[in-house]
């Protein structure tokens, strides 16, 4: 078993997290640990959701940044904060320079939803000056960098910050305090690796026996990769569609406690974390972003191995934009193999489409079709989607299509073409 950082004025500890605690008595809600059925029936274990999606600023987010805020002097927050985020930290700061009474500049990537955004705007009210650069968190981080120098303002790290960890690590607190049982798993998403940071400092002094597993998305390994080369690193390009996990560079800090206190990290495909999205609001009415639904995902690759175990999943945040259901259900259906496109040259001549149709199966439906008709060709390229009901009825779809010998282009293992036509 790996033994627990040890305490310093630059890690986390656990006495500072109960004295975080203590700051937070009444500003934060001490959400609830539940047990959830149909998770518990499904991976045949006892299945417990840590509900930070009810926060009141519907993430942990809250907890950092005032703790933070909270630890500064009145001639410091006199100046003013200023922080970078890719929305949840964002409206846990806001929220703080409402309650605190201090002036707040936030940085956000263009690509934030925009349900995020305006949730800035409600928590911070005029104490908070919003703006948005680049495409990424990082974009956003070295704009910000830019203001702290120019104003003297004090810089809130939504991750690397001691006070911050402190502030993530009373969810820990409060798991460990409600479960009247023997915590087996541990199940948190990793961004830049605040929250890990400060649950795994509780953990490792409190419940060292307890197996902590943090999860990334597959498209944005950074904590992952720099465990694997023994040093922090800065990902080139990254999938920015878990927006709440998706950074390029994990914490300095960080990274050296989750590297001492997590068992491992594990990798989800973001059509997974899409797909657990759909299952928790359908059989849970649980509304979770993407880096929320992280920790619910992963539980297909522990299936084998949390067999009536006991394991805590981490629900980090609930701020969805509604706008992203279709793109959300669209990652769904192609990583659950129910929908696929095609590039099909139709003979361009009367009936070709209904020979087509003649083609596919009674349960396939065509969801997108993209056609100009071709003068002096002999075949006219169309793009289309087709939905199956089941997985299975791929193969039988394309055996079809070669037997009645229509002319195609796979596009679906073509990610470059992909994206482009798609």
């Amino acid at each position: 078993m790996k033994p627990p950082v040890e305490p310093s004025t630059t890690y986390p500890t656990l006495d500072n997290i109960f004295l975080a605690a203590e700051r937070l008595r009444n500003i934060v809600s001490h959400t609830p640990l539940m047990h959830n059925l149909h998770l518990s029936e499904q991976y045949g274990a006892n299945i417990y959701l840590k509900r930070e999606d009810l926060q009141i600023v519907r993430s942990y987010k809250i907890r950092g940044a005032y703790n933070k805020m909270a630890g500064l002097s009145q001639e410091t927050l006199a100046n003013g904060v200023v922080c970078a985020s890719a929305g949840n930290h964002a409206q846990g700061v806001a929220y703080a320079c409402r309650k605190l009474g201090v002036k707040g500049a936030i940085f956000m990537p263009t690509t934030t939803p925009a349900q995020k955004v305006k949730q800035v705007h409600f928590f911070g009210k005029e104490w908070v000056d919003i703006h948005l650069v680049g495409d990424t968190y990082d974009d956003a981080f070295h704009a910000a960098m830019e203001y702290q120098t120019t104003n003297e303002a004090t810089f809130v790290h939504p991750f690397d910050d001691v006070q911050v960890m402190e502030g993530q690590g009373t969810v820990g607190l409060e798991i460990f305090k409600d479960a009247d049982f023997k915590i087996d798993y541990l199940l948190m998403a990793i961004g830049g690796g605040g929250l890990a940071a400060g649950v795994s400092t509780v953990f490792k002094q409190l419940s060292p026996k307890t197996r902590l597993i943090g999860v990334e998305p597959q498209g944005s390994p950074t904590m992952h990769r720099a465990l694997a080369e023994g040093h922090v690193l800065t990902l080139e390009t990254i999938d920015k569609f878990v927006d709440g996990a998706a950074v390029r560079r994990a914490g300095d800090i960080t990274f050296e406690i989750c590297k001492q206190n997590l068992d491992r990290i594990l990798l989800v495909p973001e059509g997974k974390v899409c797909s657990t999205i759909l299952q928790l609001y359908n059989e849970e009415a649980i509304v979770a972003e993407p880096a929320g639904a992280l920790s619910i995902a992963v539980l297909d690759q522990l299936r084998d191995e949390i067999k009536g175990k006991n394991v805590v999943a981490l629900i980090g945040g609930g701020n969805n934009d509604i706008t992203r259901t279709e793109e959300i259900k669209e990652r769904s259906l192609l990583y659950e193999g129910l929908k696929h496109y095609f590039i099909i040259r139709f003979p361009q001549r009367s009936g070709a489409f209904r020979d087509f149709l003649d083609v596919l199966g009674p349960n396939d439906d065509i969801t997108r079709f993209e056609y100009v008709k071709k003068t002096n060709r002999e075949q006219g390229p169309a793009l289309v989607g087709i939905e199956l009901k089941n997985r299975e009825d791929f193969e039988p779809l394309i055996q079809r299509m070669d037997a009645s010998r229509v002319v195609y282009e796979y596009l679906n293992d073509q990610p470059n073409m992909f994206q482009f036509l798609v």
